[in-house]
């Protein structure tokens, strides 16, 4: 299942099994991404703040975040576990632990639903071939809602507490950098996490959350770009286009598109990764845009889902200085992750023959571009599956 969204590494690294837990994260999020959007359109137009403000419609707001979004999660971790019997007891489960918090449960869904989903598959596989003819459907149905009313029970008192406490340290800690103008040192952190295919649990899983507290009171945040800001992507593919090596820049434009226009931003991670110094640049990038974000008080007032250009138009609150703000910051990390990558790549002169890509002339460079290559060609979007690709 998640292959479906990210890349299924090989290897038995430190790397690879992070890759792994991120993809399934990301594949927990991922199927339910058109209910993250229209919670999102839903939060821009009809909040106090939004174009569209409307009291009543905008009682939608807390009951899809706090509710739905997280049982749609927990239903689809414990489907990715053990079929439509995991999905049931994976939400069952996740009820547990979004009744009486205060925040959203997103983190908490992706730890209950699989894992009540594994417990029932456990106990199937203890039956199985046991059950007396007859007894099927009464075992099945009664030992899912053991299964489920037991892990209710426990993500409410056990797995849901210590969420919130989790939840309230990334709060505090976030709080503390904004408190001391720290905040663009999150990006020595988010982009390498991003690289290893953990951008959807870092957006949806942890800044998603704060952002909406932050935005419940003061209408929009700058959490929600902290992550999702196209502008660092962007500089580094436009540093290959112009400076990379030769045989893989006519693969670039069409990933430049994808990423900017279409929000996928995995399509630009295989480019950091063959020459892994290139996440300066990103670094750089992210950065620069946070601290003009921060500077100006600019921010969205929901994920940016995909993390598209056109989500942010979607997403950005009313007010000329917060436009201003917003596509300055982004525009500014682009240029600066292109001009820190283009100096990386030596502008030119270290594309073709470089000691940290191997032999220039095959081995693992030449696979290493060519795959990326693949990754990025210009009907690779039109596959079921990398449409399904990203969100930030």
């Amino acid at each position: 299942m998640a292959t479906t969204h990210t890349p299924e590494p090989a290897g038995s690294g430190i790397r690879a099994n992070v890759q792994r837990l991120g993809g399934r994260m990301a594949a927990m999020v991922m199927p339910n991404i058109g209910a993250f959007i229209a919670w999102g359109l839903i939060t821009a137009l009809f909040i106090p703040t939004g174009w569209l403000p409307n009291k009543e419609l905008g009682e939608l707001v807390d009951p899809m975040i706090k509710f739905l979004l997280p049982l749609l999660i927990g239903y689809t971790g414990g489907r990715m576990v053990h079929g439509q019997r995991g999905a049931v007891v994976g939400a069952v489960a996740t009820v547990g632990i979004v009744v009486g918090a205060e925040v959203p449960m997103f983190l908490g869904a992706m730890i209950t639903g699989p894992l009540a989903a594994y417990l029932l598959r456990l106990f199937d596989g203890l039956v199985r071939d046991r059950v007396r003819t007859g007894f099927e459907m009464l075992v099945d149905n009664f030992s899912a809602g053991i299964v489920g009313a037991a892990m209710a029970v426990a993500g409410n008192r056990v797995i849901g507490p210590v969420m919130n406490t989790f939840t309230e340290w990334a709060g505090d800690g976030v709080g503390w950098l904004v408190d001391h103008d720290l905040l663009p040192l999150t990006s020595l952190l988010i982009e390498p996490a991003k690289v290893l295919f953990l951008n959807n649990a870092v957006n949806h899983g942890v800044l998603g959350p704060l952002g909406v507290q932050q935005a419940a009171e003061h209408g929009r945040s700058v959490l929600f770009m902290l992550e999702s800001n196209p502008g660092p992507g962007l500089g580094v593919l436009l540093a290959y286009w112009f400076f990379g090596p030769r045989r893989l820049r006519p693969s670039v434009p069409a990933a430049a598109v994808i990423h900017f226009f279409g929000g996928i931003h995995e399509i630009y991670f295989p480019y950091i990764l063959m020459k892994p110094r290139m996440i300066l640049a990103a670094i750089a990038g992210g950065m620069t845009g946070v601290a003009i974000f921060v500077a100006t008080g600019a921010g969205l007032v929901a994920t940016p889902s995909p993390g598209s250009i056109f989500a942010y138009l979607a997403q950005t609150p009313r007010g000329a200085g917060n436009w201003i703000g917003v596509y300055t910051g982004l525009i500014a990390s682009a240029a600066v992750s292109f001009g820190v990558g283009a100096a990386l790549l030596g502008f030119g002169r270290l594309a073709e023959s470089d000691p940290e890509d191997g032999d220039a002339t095959g081995g693992e460079a030449g696979a290493a571009e060519e795959s990326a290559a693949e990754d990025t060609a210009p009907q690779q979007p039109a596959d079921g599956a990398a449409r399904e690709t990203t969100a930030h």
